[in-house]
């Protein structure tokens, strides 16, 4: 009777260390977010109504926030850096669903200002900042994708839906901005007319602010691209 009381004492004793070890481990966890998002929260604070170089209003920011936490998704991809406004946004939801993001932008001093504004909010181990012409990487990256946000060249837009689509995974979502600016904006209407054909793409567009951003879920691995 003594030996099995010492084995039970034994096995509740280890349970009850690994169970300190667990708590401990997520307490940290909790602290360590819970430092991060104040620090993006300053830094967004600090630049509200500062954002130039055609970068997003923030409520169209929120938006992709909240679609990357709403849906857990983990490998986004940005066309059009600027100085990293909603790539800010993105980051930060992906610090919380444990992914990562890759943003490309081709002028190199909006890619600096970006690069250092990811360091002041926190956020640069969680963006693959890339100085290039999508034109020329986008085909090159192997994905896949589960979310994908583009706010560049208009007349380019259905171009990088096609080149895309196939590196988006069956539930991702493919996210656009100024899809509500049609009448200086050439290309746009192109790339919703072509987006709304494809069979497999489920299109809505979001109003939070007067830009518009097109939220398109891929439901279906064939369609008609």
């Amino acid at each position: 009777m003594k030996r099995k009381s010492k084995n039970h004492f034994l096995i509740v004793s280890i349970f009850f260390c690994l169970g300190l070890s667990v708590i401990s481990s997520f307490s940290q966890e909790i602290e360590e977010n819970h430092g991060l998002d104040e620090k993006v929260l300053n830094f967004l604070t600090s630049q509200r109504g500062k954002w130039k170089d055609l970068n997003v209003p923030r409520a169209d920011g929120k938006v992709l926030y909240d679609l990357i936490i709403k849906n857990d998704y983990k490998r986004a991809l940005e066309i059009g850096t600027s100085t990293g406004h909603s790539a800010t946004w993105i980051a930060w939801a992906l610090s919380k669903t444990g992914g990562k993001l890759i943003t490309i932008e081709i002028n190199e001093t909006r890619y600096r200002k970006a690069l250092a504004n990811f360091e002041r909010a926190g956020l640069s181990d969680y963006i693959d900042a890339r100085l290039a012409d999508a034109h020329d990487l986008v085909p090159q990256l192997e994905g896949p994708f589960d979310f994908v946000f583009i706010d560049a060249d208009k007349d380019w837009y259905t171009n990088y839906l096609k080149l895309l689509l196939p590196k988006l995974e069956l539930g991702g979502c493919f996210t656009v901005h100024n899809v509500l600016n049609l009448g200086y904006m050439r290309g746009v209407e192109e790339f919703l007319d072509y987006l709304r054909s494809l069979s497999n793409m489920e299109t809505a567009i979001n109003r939070a602010s007067s830009s518009g951003i097109s939220i398109s879920y891929k439901r279906s691995i064939s369609g008609s691209y």
